[in-house]
C-alpha cells in the first residue's frame, strides 16, 4: 500500500479556479499538492477564452476592413489564417506547453502532481501509487469537458470539437457546426470572415436560445450576413464520413454536407471519475451542489464548472477568492488552537500571511468570508456585434411571478449608433421589478456590448434604485449612453 502523505491542503484540477486557490495558499504559506491530467491553466488559456479571442480579434479586423467601402474609401481584404495560428501556437498557448504555469505554481511554493486524483476516503486523495491526507480540506477544480451528444454514427468520425478548432492550420473549406450556442456561434463567425462556407444546425427554435429572443435575432442576422447559413429546429439522427467530407442527417429528411464537423452542443462535468462516493457524495448528479461558500461538505470545496453555475472564468475566479478566504479562516483557527495547546502546527508562520490574505481583498471585510452571489452574474458573447447580459431575462423573470418591467432601445437610434453607421446593429434591454423600483436584469448587444454590459452589472449587483439611474449623467456621445433611453422606455 501507498503510505499516506500529510499536507494542508490538496486542489484536485488546476483549470483557472483550482490554479488561483493553489497559487493562493500555497503563497501564503500552506503546503499545497496541485494535481492536474492535462494542462495547468486548464480551458480558458489553452482551448478558450484567451486563443479564441485572439481568432474573434483577427475575424473583426476583416470585417472592419470591409466597412471601409462607403465610410472611407475603398478598401481590398485577403485573408490569411497563418499569423492567427502562428500566434494562437506562440503567444497563447506555447504550442499546448503548460511550463510556465506550472512553475509558476512551483515557484509560489506549491507541489505539481500530474495524474488524475480521486478520494480515497474523508480528506484523502489518490494519484496513482502516491495518497494525500488534507489536514485543512480538498479542493476540487477538475472543470467540464465537451460533452458529445450519442448521435447515431458520430463516435465514428473524425469531428472536431473547440480543441480541434483552436488548434487548426490549416482552414476546411467547409465546415458544419452542430450547436447554435455562444461558442458555435463565435467559431461560426470568425471561419466564416476567413472565407470557409459554414452552415449552423440548432435543435431549438432559435440560436442563442438561453439570452433575451432579440439577442438571438441580432446575432443570427449578423451571421447571415456574413455568408452562415442558419437552419435552427433541427436536430441531428446520424452522422456519416466517407473518408472525405461528412454528412448530418437531420429530422424531416434534411441533409447537409461539409468538409468538417464541428460539435459544440454542450460541455459536461465529469463526477464518476472523483470517487465522490467514498465521501458520502453522489456522483451520479449533473452538477455538484455547494453551498453560498463553495462547500460540498465540510472539508471539500467546489469551484468552476463543476458547481453548475455557469463555464465562465470569471465565475471560477469569482469563487475562487471566496474558496481561499474560507481555507485561509479555517487553517487559521486551527493555527490557534494549536497554539493554546502547545502544540505546533504545520503551517507554523504561515499564518501571518494567511491572515492577512483572508482578511483583505478576498473577504470583503476584515475576519469575514464572503458568500456567493450569483443575481449579477455577467456574461458576454463575443460575436460582432457582442451579446452582453446580466441577471434575470424578461422570461425567467416573469416565470418567477415578478412584476416585471421592461425597457428597450434600438442601438441605432442613439447617437452613437448613427455616428457608427456601419455595424452599428444592437439594442439595450433593461427587465426591472416594479415592486422592488430596481433593475434585475439587461442585455447589451453592439459593437461594444461587452464592455457597455458594466454599467448594467453594477446597477443590477448594487440594486440601485431606477430613480438614480434615471437621474445619473451618461456621457455624450457614448454607446452606454443608450442605456438612458432603455431606462426611460420602462415608465
Amino acid at each position: 500500500m501507498a503510505e499516506l502523505e500529510l499536507v494542508d491542503v490538496v486542489v484536485v484540477g488546476l483549470g483557472v479556479g483550482g490554479e488561483e486557490v493553489a497559487e493562493r495558499l500555497a503563497e501564503a504559506g500552506l503546503s499545497v499538492v496541485g494535481i492536474e491530467r492535462d494542462l495547468v491553466g486548464g480551458e480558458c488559456p489553452y482551448w478558450g477564452c484567451i486563443p479564441s479571442k485572439m481568432m474573434i480579434r483577427a475575424a473583426n479586423a476583416l470585417a472592419e476592413a470591409r466597412r471601409v467601402d462607403g465610410l472611407a474609401g475603398t478598401a481590398q481584404v485577403q485573408p490569411d489564417w497563418a499569423p492567427v495560428a502562428k500566434r494562437i501556437r506562440e503567444e497563447a498557448t506555447d504550442t499546448w506547453d503548460d511550463t510556465v504555469a506550472a512553475e509558476r505554481f512551483t515557484g509560489k511554493g506549491g507541489r505539481l502532481v500530474r495524474g488524475s486524483g480521486r478520494f480515497d476516503g474523508p480528506g484523502r486523495v489518490r494519484v496513482g501509487d502516491q495518497v494525500f491526507q488534507a489536514r485543512h480540506g480538498v479542493v476540487l477544480g477538475t472543470g467540464s469537458r465537451p460533452s458529445v451528444p450519442p448521435i447515431d454514427g458520430l463516435a465514428d468520425t473524425p469531428y472536431w470539437t473547440n480543441h480541434q478548432a483552436i488548434e487548426v492550420e490549416q482552414l476546411p473549406e467547409s465546415l458544419l457546426v452542430l450547436g447554435g450556442g455562444a461558442i458555435g456561434l463565435e467559431l461560426a463567425q470568425v471561419f466564416a470572415r476567413f472565407g470557409v462556407r459554414v452552415t449552423v444546425v440548432e435543435a431549438l427554435d432559435r440560436v442563442l436560445a438561453v439570452e433575451e429572443p432579440e439577442a438571438s435575432d441580432v446575432a443570427a442576422a449578423a451571421l447571415r450576413a456574413d455568408g452562415v447559413e442558419i437552419h435552427t429546429g433541427v436536430r441531428a439522427e446520424r452522422v456519416e464520413h466517407d473518408g472525405t467530407r461528412f454528412t448530418l442527417h437531420g429530422g424531416g429528411g434534411m441533409e447537409f454536407t461539409a468538409d468538417q464537423l464541428l460539435v459544440v452542443t454542450g460541455r459536461k462535468a465529469h463526477l464518476e471519475e472523483l470517487g465522490l462516493d467514498t465521501i458520502g457524495v453522489d456522483a451520479g448528479q449533473r452538477f455538484l451542489p455547494v453551498d453560498d461558500r463553495l462547500h460540498v461538505t465540510d472539508q471539500v470545496w467546489a469551484v468552476g464548472d463543476l458547481t453548475g453555475e455557469g463555464a465562465f472564468t470569471h465565475i471560477a475566479m469569482y469563487q475562487a477568492g471566496i474558496v481561499i478566504a474560507d481555507v485561509l479562516a479555517r487553517a487559521r483557527q486551527a493555527e490557534a488552537g494549536a497554539d493554546a495547546s502547545g502544540t505546533s502546527s504545520v503551517v507554523g508562520g504561515a499564518m501571518g500571511a494567511s491572515s492577512s490574505l483572508a482578511s483583505s481583498g478576498s473577504s470583503g471585510s476584515a475576519g469575514t468570508v464572503p458568500r456567493a452571489d450569483y443575481r449579477a452574474l455577467p456574461r458576454v458573447t463575443f460575436t460582432d456585434p457582442e451579446v452582453g447580459a446580466v441577471g434575470l431575462t424578461e422570461r425567467q423573470a416573469r416565470e418567477r411571478g415578478i412584476n416585471v418591467q421592461v425597457g428597450f432601445t434600438k442601438l441605432g437610434s442613439s447617437t452613437r449608433g448613427w455616428i457608427h453607421q456601419v455595424g452599428d446593429d444592437g439594442f439595450i434591454k433593461v427587465v426591472a421589478d416594479a415592486d422592488q423600483g430596481v433593475l434585475i436584469g439587461a442585455t447589451s448587444v453592439g459593437p461594444a456590448g461587452g464592455e457597455v454590459l458594466s454599467a448594467l452589472v453594477v446597477a443590477v449587483h448594487a440594486a440601485v434604485p431606477l430613480s438614480q439611474l434615471r437621474h445619473m449623467i451618461y456621457a455624450y456621445p457614448t454607446f452606454h449612453r443608450a442605456i438612458e433611453a432603455a431606462l426611460h422606455d420602462l415608465s
